[in-house]
């Protein structure tokens, strides 16, 4: 599946440590939440959180992650700053990716 979508940091007064990540929604979300239901009813349980894995590559990086359901809108795709940083993106930059389930 392949998404584009602005790279966006998260942070809270008790967790000051910024995580960064890529909302997933639209018709690639959609995706995501039906292979979710799928899943659930074919193993009959809900994974951590309600995440899928999954491997992702943005540009020459490709690395296995999660993605987590939102609670506002798609899912929550985590970029690791390993990746960031060898791919020189920054908050509010549009992030190209393609994933894999």
């Amino acid at each position: 599946m392949l998404h584009t979508g602005p790279l966006w940091r998260w942070t809270t007064p008790a967790a000051p440590a910024a995580w960064y990540f890529v909302t997933i929604d639209g018709k690639a979300g959609e995706a995501l939440s039906a292979i979710a239901l799928m899943r659930r009813l074919e193993g009959g349980r809900k994974p951590g959180w309600g995440s899928l894995k999954t491997t992702v590559t943005v540009d020459d990086s490709r690395w296995s992650t999660s993605v987590f359901p939102s609670k506002d809108v798609g899912w929550m795709l985590p970029i690791k700053a390993a990746v960031r940083k060898a791919e020189a993106l920054g908050e509010g930059d549009q992030v190209s990716l393609e994933f894999e389930m």
